[in-house]
């Protein structure tokens, strides 16, 4: 089953379909995630942001609560953000690389445009990810400001290397928070 339904969405199958990707552990998912989705959606005229949670990070420590607890609490936050999906798809994909990810869910319509959202903090490390080249081919990027962070994803190995079309740093101030912040509390 993909990520869409073609009885909900009619003719828009037809019409180039543009959506979002924000993916991570969402451990926990809070206001900052769905502040950014809502953003990202108006700004850039997403159809759909697809939350695509994974079971580990391999760039952080073990999550602090199981991967059913933060699949249920992202859906309970989202209730009425209908444009947000949440979906696990490493069973099905076998994988946690997220150019896997925009593979498997570009081969299911090739009239997607995909737009990877992530934080300012991401950026930083982001030519570690796996494929992070091929990554940047087959989406836009859309990156947001972070407090404290700006200034070396600016200085980053990925960014000098983006082709500055695929990405929109997006300045944002809405929201100043993290889950490794609320873990703390």
């Amino acid at each position: 089953m993909r990520f869409w339904d073609k009885d909900k969405l009619g003719n828009k199958l037809s019409k180039k379909l543009k959506i979002g990707i924000l993916g991570g552990t969402f451990d926990p998912a809070h206001k900052g995630h769905v502040e950014i989705s809502k953003e990202s959606k108006k700004r850039f005229k997403l159809n759909y942001i697809i939350w695509a949670i994974t079971q580990k990070n391999p760039f952080k420590r073990k999550s602090s609560l199981n991967l059913k607890s933060r699949i249920n609490f992202a859906k309970k936050i989202t209730k009425k953000k209908k444009f947000i999906k949440i979906k696990f798809y490493e069973k099905k994909i076998k994988s946690n690389k997220t150019i896997n990810l925009i593979n498997y869910v570009k081969k299911n319509n090739k009239k997607l445009d995909i737009f990877f959202i992530m934080g300012a903090d991401n950026l930083i490390n982001f030519h570690k990810w796996h494929k992070w080249k091929s990554i940047l081919k087959k989406c836009n990027i859309l990156v947001f400001d972070r407090k404290g962070y700006r200034a070396k994803s600016l200085k980053s190995i990925a960014y000098k290397q983006l082709n500055k079309r695929s990405l929109s740093f997006v300045k944002f101030k809405k929201v100043n928070i993290s889950s490794s912040q609320l873990r703390k509390i």
